[in-house]
This record gives structure tokens, sequence and C-alpha cells, in this order.
């Protein structure tokens, strides 16, 4: 499930303020991306919007921006070119870099594919890259201008209309596409990559997706979009691209995973790791092992119920230590259990109603646990691991004196 795309404002490549939406899992966060969006367009361009929310509820945050002199950003976009874009990129994974975590995943459509394809060079810590309906060299956008091209040539520079909308472009811009070749950059990416096109796309041949797979090396894939159009404009295409894209991913992201567990980052054997999770609230990462939990409250309590509250740990704790311990000692007898089901309870209950009970005053905890035993069990067996749960070692703990030692590490 994702969370309410955060609005961020960083510093560009030239010291201009850039828009930016955060789009955060409301789980542990698994890996950041950052999407670059198509020629002209925006962050909040459907296509951009539906991908990062989709990757977001796959655990993956998203940060998409407006390039300088684009949507909310500041900057005009007549000094603006394709040189300019790659290094708002670059800015963009710097502030990942020195806030949360620098992306691993870089995702680009149309132009913004061509982008993220040049970037990566620079951005060491990324592991996969994904392109959308991307031309295989920039200077495709050009057929954009050509009403405008005599005029550009002539005066320097002209006002174009793209997708119905005014654009002045110069011909610092035009120079600046067609000087760039894409081929060693791609050649050299020495990153997964995945490119999506649709075999109709009118904006973008699908001959681009194939000079890009050519020139990329192994591992790389692609992934027809069938009848999508280039901006991805029907919902399914959208939700189609992140959950294919996610789902790749994984492969280099867990491989990447398994390399920070092997130099010493995980818990030690024993050790249970609890962290704050990135979303903010009450939302904790629990690690034990290589093992990764969530932890939350209850939405009616403040909390965004990204998984289960301490106290239902406490109880998943001893219900499951429970049934292993039944199922350890009717094995060992070689009686006929077929399975267990623990149900648990916690609550505040005051010491008087309750008989037996030391504490005379205020209130006690209680834990009410059902144990439901099948199987060809006679009311003696029975009767006998209903006595054996009672000594399994999480209930002997929880019944005897504790004592917590507690202290600030570093």
């Amino acid at each position: 499930m994702a969370g309410r795309p955060e609005k961020i404002v960083f510093e560009g490549a030239h010291g201009l303020k850039l828009a930016a939406r955060l789009d955060r899992p409301q789980g542990p966060v698994k890996a950041y991306a950052l999407f670059a969006h198509c020629f002209t367009c925006t962050k909040d361009i459907f296509a951009a919007s539906r991908i990062a929310g989709a990757l977001a509820e796959n655990g993956i945050a998203v940060l998409r921006f407006d390039f300088t002199g684009l949507g909310s950003s500041e900057g005009e976009f007549e000094n603006t070119n394709f040189t300019s874009n790659v290094k708002d990129l670059v800015a963009a994974a710097d502030y990942l870099r020195e806030t949360v975590e620098a992306p691993r995943i870089l995702i680009g459509h149309s132009l913004g594919g061509a982008a993220v394809l040049v970037a990566a060079g620079r951005i060491q810590e990324a592991v996969a890259v994904a392109t959308i309906g991307a031309p295989s060299s920039p200077e495709h956008v050009s057929h954009l201008f050509e009403g405008g091209l005599d005029a550009i040539a002539e005066k320097g520079e002209a006002e174009v209309h793209i997708a119905g909308r005014p654009f002045r472009i110069q011909k610092h811009f035009l120079d600046d596409i067609a000087s760039q070749n894409l081929e060693p950059a791609i050649g050299s990416l020495k990153k997964a990559l995945l490119v999506f096109h649709s075999p109709v796309d009118q904006t973008v041949g699908i001959e681009n997706a194939q000079a890009i797979f050519v020139a990329a090396k192994h591992p790389k894939s692609f992934i027809s979009l069938d009848d999508a159009d280039h901006l991805l404009s029907r919902k399914k295409d959208a939700i189609y691209v992140a959950e294919t894209l996610s789902a790749w991913a994984m492969r280099y992201l867990d491989d990447r995973a398994a390399e920070k567990q092997a130099s010493g980052t995980k818990a030690p054997a024993g050790t249970v790791l609890v962290t704050e999770a990135e979303t903010g609230g009450f939302a904790n990462v629990v690690q034990a092992g290589r093992h990764q939990l969530a932890a939350d409250e209850p939405a009616d309590v403040g909390g965004t119920d990204t998984g289960p509250s301490p106290y239902e740990f406490l109880l998943a704790g001893l219900g499951a230590c429970t049934s292993m311990t039944l199922r350890m000692y009717a094995d060992r007898k070689k009686w006929p259990l077929e399975k267990v089901t623990v149900r648990l309870r916690h609550q505040k209950v005051y010491a008087k109603d309750r008989q037996n009970c030391e504490t005379k005053e205020g209130k006690i905890d209680e834990i009410e646990r059902d144990i439901v035993i099948e199987g060809p069990l006679d009311a003696e067996q029975r009767k006998r691991l209903l006595e054996i749960a009672d000594k399994c070692p999480v209930h002997r703990t929880l019944d005897s004196e504790i004592r917590i030692v507690s202290r600030l590490a570093k």
C-alpha cells in the first residue's frame, strides 16, 4: 500500500529549485527509484503518477520531479537542453543519497529514458535501468519542431507548439541533441536494462527500442507494450509497466541485499533490530536474522497499520512457541497430532476481578490462549498436551521474573 506523495523541493544542477514528489510505501522501503518524465511533460503526468504509485505499493519509493523550467520547478525551459536534464537527474540522485538512500532503480519515459541512459553512468549505486518509449537518440525529438526549424536556424530561436502548448526552443537545444551519441553510454552501462516499448508507438517508433537493445550488453530485457500509446494514457498500461518493472527489479535488488547482509549489515544471530521506518508515524522495520517484518499501530491510535502492533508480536511469539512445543512433544511421543491452532487475546483487567492473583490492586495483563488440537487423540493425550502448552519456553519466560537492561548505545 502506498502513502500520500510527499512534496519536496531540492536544488537542481544550476542552483534552481526543482519541485518533486516522493511516493513512499507504507511499509519498509525495499529500494529507491528515480523517475524522469517525458519531453515537455511534468512529474504529475498520468503515467508518472500511476507508475510511481504502483511501485510504492510494491515497496519501492519513487522520486519524480519537474525538470528545470517545467511544471512547478524554477527556471526557463528555453535555457535548458538534454545535457542540463541529465545534470538535473544526477542532482536528484545526489539529493536522495544525502537525505535517505541513493536510487538503485532509474526509470525514464520518452526523452527522460534517453536521459537516464546517460545519467546511469554517473549514479554508481543504481543496479537497474528501465526505459519506456525512449528514443535511441535525443535528436529524435527535433521532428516536433519541424515547423520552426528554419526560424530557429535563422533567428536563433522560435516558438513551437507541442501537444497544444507553446514552447520557445533555442538553437543551443538543437546543437546539444545533435551532438549526443547514446551508443557508448548504453554499451558501457554495466547495469541491468529493461526496455519497454509499444510496437504501435506513433511518437517514438519501435526501431528505437531495437537500437537501444542491440547496443546494450546483458543482462537486458525487452517488454512489448502491445497497443499502448506513447504516453501510457490508459490506466492498465501504466499499472502493467509498474508491476512488471518491480518484479523484474527485485532480482537485482535481492542480489544487492544479499551483498549487504554478507558484509555484516544484518542483525547478529539472536539479536532483533528494530528501526523506525522512513514513512514516519509509528511504523518500524523489524529485522530478525535474514527476516524483515513491519511493525506499526492501528489507525485508530495514530498509526498507519502497516504491520502488527507490539502486543500482537508478543502474542505471536507465545502462539508460535506454543504450537511448536506441542508439535515437538507429540512427534516425540508418536501421537497422531494433525494440526495445532492457537488463538490469543491480550487485555488489561482489574486484579480484584481475578481469583488466585498475587496482585490485589490496580490492573494486570491477561492473555487468553485458546488451543485447537486436531487429530484422533484420546482424552488423556489432549489433557497432557494442554499441560505441555504451559511449559513452552515463551510461556515460562512470561511467567517468570524478567529483568530488562536498557542502555544508550552507539
